[in-house]
């Protein structure tokens, strides 16, 4: 089934995008709107991680002790997260059924009318209560955009690319997560050395938020000049024809209903692959900036930390992108084996390096951690994507990458924030980062090697 699908797939790019030079015009062209895409797409995403580290607890939930205002915070940041299964059954249908660019085009919009909207909101000062509900149903608009994005920008690069370079090309959407937190973290750090960390509080805040409105603009001209993938449509034809051995697609019923159907243990497989690089991004993103801000623990200057997490950021674009192409090169399995657990050793020296209070420290701290980051991420594009037939792709990719997000980024700031106030160390949050390296080993163990090798044997 499979095999067949590959050389469809691979046949139909050599007919359909007008030779190698079209074909290669065609992939630039995708590659950049597809960065483009979930660079912003994440940029809004992120900037509401900086902001509920650094401005929301005391904007939107000033009353209780600090620890306690940053957990309610914290809370509103893992409801984004909760929604995002949700975004990839609608997106998800919507992409298997209708096409990748008309789900990818709505998601955009959904996130960006949002974001902007989060930025207009008043604060509890003014309205009370109703601001964090304001709040927190924007979030949950912006978790169904960022479950629905995902799954169409990786399918877009994956589906257009060569089978031997769908890692090397997956990477280009992967790249747009580092990007988008460099961006959401230049953008405070830009605001907050104009007018200063008081006026930031008071009213600055919302600039990023705003920003975003016009970046969409952008990114929707570039998704709107991009044509759906002729892969695609025909791997979609042929799956209505299908009679070979192996569970027969229902075309009639909701590719999410058939995802599960047939393919529960790939979904779930796919969200174990994820939970290590999620949690570790998420601690090292969102949870460190409070930790060593915090005045009960480090008092580090935000200016600090967010050069640092800025760091950190931009060190996660090489290990994307090495990782990816490693991945087309020697498995995509043994790649992302060895580099979780790497990064479960590195996880025992993140805090102590952090507890430097030292630029270079913390930076060392965040940078390596990153880069692993970086390394788990880069070639779950290319994997996914190989795990599901193309009828149902969409959902089924988007649903494991989903749910791992929920089984990880969504928690970890809480877990981190809730381990640290129990135990009193940050050990204890090292400690849940290497149990869920363990988890991402596993899964990945127990997924089939789907890279096509250079001679054509898997």
């Amino acid at each position: 089934m499979r095999g067949v699908e590959e050389s469809v797939s691979a046949g139909t790019l050599r007919a359909g995008v007008q030779g190698d030079s079209g074909q290669t015009s065609y992939l630039r062209r995708t590659a950049i709107a597809a960065l483009a895409g979930t660079s912003i797409e994440y940029y809004d995403f992120f900037l509401y991680g900086t902001a509920s580290a650094l401005v929301f607890p005391a904007v939107f939930f000033p009353n209780g002790a600090t620890a306690t205002m940053l957990l309610a915070s914290f809370s509103t940041f893992a409801i984004g997260f909760a929604a995002r299964p949700l975004g990839a059954i609608l997106f998800g249908h919507l992409g298997d059924r209708r096409g990748r660019k008309p789900a990818l085009v709505g998601a955009l919009l959904l996130m960006g009318v949002a974001t902007t909207l989060i930025g207009c909101l008043p604060s509890y000062a003014r309205v009370g209560a109703l601001a964090p509900v304001l709040l927190v149903v924007l979030r949950v608009l912006q978790g169904l955009a960022l479950g629905g994005q995902w799954g169409g920008a990786i399918l877009i690069m994956t589906e257009n690319a060569p089978a031997r370079r769908r890692g090397f090309y997956g990477s280009f959407a992967q790249m747009g997560a580092p990007i988008g937190a460099i961006f959401a973290n230049v953008v405070f750090l830009v605001v907050s050395a104009v007018v200063g960390p008081e006026s930031v509080l008071s009213w600055a805040w919302r600039i990023p938020f705003l920003l975003s409105l016009a970046l969409i603009g952008v990114a929707l001209v570039m998704q709107f000049s991009l044509q759906d993938t002729k892969a695609f449509r025909a791997i979609q034809e042929m799956e209505t024809r299908r009679r070979g051995n192996g569970p027969r697609l229902d075309q009639t019923r909701s590719p999410v209903l058939e995802a599960f159907r047939l393919f529960p243990k790939q979904i779930f497989q796919a969200a174990g692959a994820f939970v290590a690089m999620n949690v570790s991004f998420y601690v090292l993103l969102t949870f460190s900036l409070a930790y060593g801000t915090n005045a009960a623990t480090l008092h580090i200057a935000s200016s600090t930390m967010l050069t640092a997490v800025l760091l950190g950021a931009i060190a996660m674009v090489p290990g994307t992108f090495v990782s990816s192409i490693l991945s087309d090169e020697r498995g995509r399995r043994s790649v992302l084996m060895l580099s979780a657990a790497l990064l479960g050793c590195w996880a025992f020296a993140v805090f102590p390096l952090i507890n430097t209070r030292t630029l270079w420290g913390i930076c060392t701290a965040l940078c390596v951690g990153q880069f692993l980051n970086g390394m788990i991420f880069g070639p779950l594009a290319a994997l996914f994507s190989e795990m599901f037939p193309a009828a149902v792709r969409y959902s089924g990719a988007s649903l494991g990458y989903q749910l791992g997000a929920i089984l990880g980024g969504a928690l970890a700031p809480l877990v981190a924030t809730s381990l640290l106030v129990r135990f009193g160390t940050p050990v204890a949050i090292s400690i849940y980062m290497a149990v869920m390296c363990l988890i991402t080993i596993g899964s990945v163990w127990s997924i089939a090697e789907s890279r096509i090798a250079p001679s054509g044997v898997r």
